[in-house]
């Protein structure tokens, strides 16, 4: 696999297009922080303690917080996490001046922590995840290894088994994979794109014989109007 080697968390039977879920959030609040108050679509992820919380709502609540190291050998590989987050997010969507406030100090911890000393537009885990995924099974971006990785290698991978998805049947997997001009390695689009461009071309061959069989019969054009050449006098 040659560089850059891309690492994905992938989640199934998670639905992140839940209609309370995907509304649990506030986009101003992202992007203003404590200057904007309203945070009522939050709920119940809008303040602890009487107290607001930022970044509030399920989804930030929800972080994913599993972590992974990887080793070649006796040498560990280091995975650049910078830069995984899609750049109009970090410089239009999140705050460069906003920080953490008051976030999982509730009972009930819901995911990742985030540095309250670092502003969300850096906080590029809550980035790649504040972005939902339309389908129940999906995988976001963790990090880059950015050095070749060779035939017959070993690659040993530690995981931090920290989110919960026994309680409602998901299902965790780690995918490294690496993307060429035409993008990442992606078979639901590839299957798609093949099956909706053989229904069109079986269709097109079944007019196409249609009309072969029963061609349209013309029209008489002695009843166009331009061919009446007495009808102006």
């Amino acid at each position: 696999m040659k560089a850059p080697i891309y690492i994905y968390y992938q989640l199934d039977n998670y639905y992140q297009n839940h209609r309370r879920y995907v509304k649990s959030r506030s986009d101003k609040q992202l992007l203003y922080g404590l200057k904007y108050n309203y945070t009522g679509s939050c709920s119940p992820e809008d303040a602890n303690n009487g107290l607001p919380i930022v970044p509030c709502g399920l989804i930030a609540w929800s972080l994913f917080n599993d972590t992974y190291s990887f080793f070649h050998g006796a040498d560990a590989l280091k995975v650049n996490r910078k830069n995984i987050a899609w750049e109009s997010d970090r410089n239009h969507k999140f705050g460069k001046h906003v920080y953490p406030f008051n976030f999982q100090n509730g009972s009930l911890i819901g995911g990742a922590l985030l540095d309250p000393a670092i502003p969300l537009s850096d906080q590029e885990d809550l980035i790649v995840w504040m972005r939902t995924a339309a389908l129940p099974s999906f995988h976001k971006l963790y990090g880059r290894i950015e050095e070749d990785l060779h035939a017959d290698e070993i690659l040993e991978v530690k995981i931090l088994n920290n989110y919960n998805t026994y309680s409602f049947g998901g299902r965790k997997k780690l995918v490294l994979s690496t993307s060429s001009w035409l993008g990442g390695h992606n078979n639901f689009i590839g299957i798609a794109y093949i099956s909706i461009g053989s229904s069109f071309i079986f269709i097109a061959l079944v007019f196409m014989l249609l009309h072969v069989k029963n061609p349209r019969p013309y029209g008489d054009t002695t009843n166009i109007s331009w061919t009446w050449t007495g009808i102006s006098s």
